[in-house]
């Protein structure tokens, strides 16, 4: 018989509270390893056993298993009968399509935006940006990237566009592993900062057409760097390259 305390709670906290430990260990251990795929700790590629992400990680295998599905159907692992589970692999073609859709939707989201922006909210977050950064290098890629996608979702929001924003979010989302892979690897730091300002002035003036040709100009100049960037670090590594119309095989 169910204690009437559980009737009286909200349907969701009662279904937490009924929730299996291991079911939220699960999710635990699922948040910490995506962190450390996503941002390229766990390099792309890699071979990843049990043993070694209990004892890293310090979760029990049960825990583990729940993460680990997750992980799987997230597409970011595949299992490998036997042998444990792959890391999935970042390859030029995922910059290239990735960049090819802000390419698309983020001059789109600058004109839109031109004159509605919050010129302070964005001054600060292009601050964010250009802030102390952590000595860790790895640390310095996640602090860039949370910033950087903030100033760009801003633009976005402003738009007044709901449906650009969703789709923005998920592809900024996806360029967190791909940054990680060409900057974190190689131990340098994104320098795209002049275009923020430039574009901020624009965007505040109200001139739509300024602000759409900063941003495209924007887009392709750091899909440029990051795709040199990935290709080094795909190169260093020995993983394949996937053709790309922005890579070089001189």
């Amino acid at each position: 018989m169910a204690d009437a305390r559980d009737e009286q709670r909200p349907p969701r906290q009662a279904a937490e509270i009924a929730m299996p430990e291991a079911t939220l260990r699960g999710a635990q251990a699922y948040d910490l390893i995506r962190r450390e795929i996503v941002s390229c700790r766990i390099l792309p590629g890699a071979r990843v056993t049990e043993p070694e992400l209990m004892d890293r990680f310090g979760v029990g295998k049960a825990s583990l298993r729940i993460a680990l599905q997750r992980l799987t159907q997230s597409g970011l692992i595949s299992s490998i009968p036997r042998h444990g589970y792959r890391v999935a692999p970042v390859t030029a073609r995922d910059v290239d399509e990735i960049f090819a859709l802000r390419i698309a939707l983020e001059p789109l989201a600058a004109r839109a935006a031109a004159g509605r922006v919050n010129r302070a909210q964005l001054e600060r977050l292009e601050q964010a940006c250009r802030g102390k950064m952590p000595a860790d290098v790895g640390n310095q890629i996640d602090f860039f990237m949370e910033a950087n996608r903030s100033f760009h979702m801003a633009i976005a929001v402003a738009s007044g566009n709901e449906r650009l924003c969703r789709t923005l979010s998920g592809l900024l989302d996806e360029m967190t592993r791909v940054v990680a892979l060409g900057f974190g690897v190689q131990r340098v730091r994104p320098n795209i900062e002049s275009d923020h300002t430039l574009l901020i002035e624009h965007l505040t003036a109200g001139d739509a057409d300024a602000a759409e040709q900063v941003a495209r100009r924007h887009v392709e100049t750091f899909r440029d760097m990051t795709m040199e960037k990935v290709v080094a670090s795909l190169r260093a590594t020995g993983a394949p390259l996937a053709p790309s119309a922005h890579v070089s095989n001189g």
